[in-house]
């Protein structure tokens, strides 16, 4: 990750990406955040969902985040009604909602599908799963739930 532990306008692509390090300190922003849910720390910040497929709990997840935290967000559930219908393909719905928000959230089909977009978006862009690939930010909540369950704080599961 950049700048060790700085993840500000960062994507979150694969869980690769992430070493013992980064996953203490997101861990630890983590409980910190769940202590700022009423403070709206995202007031005047726009989040794009973007999800090209179904997924109703990721796709809920996200967008109650964003709005827990005091953020709004352009929700785009389904493309069958957009411009991805007349053949716009992803870099250009990539660019156009990055320019309309702060940070995008995609669920796509097609794996690598994130890491394409990433490479067009001026924006963060979270992969919310890509196909059959992956689905970091799952992985990284199981992680958080998992270990404040068995061992109360997920440092502890990085020893």
């Amino acid at each position: 990750m950049k700048n060790q532990n700085n993840f500000y306008k960062s994507d979150i692509l694969t869980v690769d990406q992430f070493d013992k390090k980064d996953l203490r300190a997101i861990t630890d922003q983590a409980h910190k955040m769940k202590q700022l849910v009423k403070e709206n720390i995202l007031k005047n910040k726009i989040m794009t969902a973007l999800f090209y497929e179904p997924s109703s709990r990721t796709f809920a997840s996200f967008i109650t985040a964003m709005q827990r935290l005091g953020g709004g967000i352009i929700p785009i559930q389904g493309v069958a009604y957009s411009s991805v219908s007349k053949g716009e393909i992803l870099v250009d719905t990539i660019r156009t909602f990055a320019s309309f928000s702060d940070i995008v959230v995609l669920r796509h089909p097609e794996v690598g599908s994130a890491r394409l977009a990433a490479e067009f978006c001026d924006r963060p862009l979270i992969n919310a799963g890509d196909g059959v690939g992956e689905h970091p930010t799952q992985a990284l909540l199981d992680f958080f739930t998992i270990s404040g369950h068995f061992f109360h704080h997920p440092d502890v599961a990085l020893r």
